[in-house]
């Protein structure tokens, strides 16, 4: 495309700079303009209205997350938090099913790492290089050598709910829940004080669909893959 005449560098002042009144508005013109704010953090889906669902992952505070669900949805939030600016870390007993991602992720920059089960060494987390551990050990991860802390989260992978579930999401500040039995569901309603519905609903989730549980709020999302999620990992599922 051609550039104006009147837009074209000027030899040794470079180009010629916007009129300062075209980006100028009044104190009465202030007052009509507003800006959606919402919370900070990386888009994990969409809820029933269709509105971005945000979570805050990188935190000056210790933060631990449990999902009871699938690989899938683990790797789209590693993926999402990684875009934040967060280094990924995975400890995980299958780093087969990570090897893709952590190649693909940063566009050539080392932003996700893989680690063996009980093998993750101290990250050094700082406001400018948050971290988010990521564990993928399993029905009975083991203790983490490496906990939550500030600027260090840790996301919990249980594929159903193990025995050792109840604990790890009393302690969890955040509680995913994907498509579970229905036996499953009606525990977990128990453990997360869920209503009636809620609970019935846990074993008829579609993929893609978690509900997200703190203390005080109960959240459906729906995780919409982008076109480059779905080219790397294919699409929603609940089972691997």
């Amino acid at each position: 495309m051609s550039v104006p005449t009147s837009a074209r560098a000027r030899l040794g002042f470079g180009l010629i700079g916007p009129r300062r009144s075209r980006h100028t508005v009044s104190v009465e013109q202030l007052a009509s303009m507003a800006l959606p704010v919402g919370d900070d953090g990386m888009v994990i889906g969409v809820d029933a209205e269709g509105r971005p669902a945000v979570l805050g992952i990188n935190r000056p505070t210790p933060y631990d997350v449990t999902l009871i669900g699938g690989l899938w949805t683990a790797q789209v939030l590693a993926l999402r938090a990684a875009a934040t600016g967060a280094r990924i870390v995975v400890e995980t007993g299958r780093a087969h099913a990570w090897t893709g991602l952590a190649q693909a992720a940063g566009g050539g920059q080392p932003c996700i790492s893989l680690h063996d089960v009980g093998r993750v060494p101290p990250q050094g987390a700082s406001a400018g290089s948050p971290v988010v551990v990521v564990r993928d050990c399993g029905m009975r991860p083991p203790r983490g050598r490496v906990v939550s802390g500030p600027w260090q989260s840790v996301v919990t992978l249980l594929p159903y709910l193990s025995p050792v579930a109840p604990a790890f999401m009393k302690k969890a500040s955040l509680v995913g829940i994907q498509r579970v039995s229905p036996d499953e569901a009606a525990q977990i309603g128990r453990i997360v004080h869920l209503p009636a519905t809620a609970t019935q609903a846990l074993s008829t989730l579609a993929d893609g669909v978690t509900l997200w549980c703190t203390e005080r709020d109960r959240q459906f999302v729906m995780t919409q893959a982008t076109d480059a999620e779905t080219g790397l990992l294919g699409g929603a599922r609940r089972m691997d």
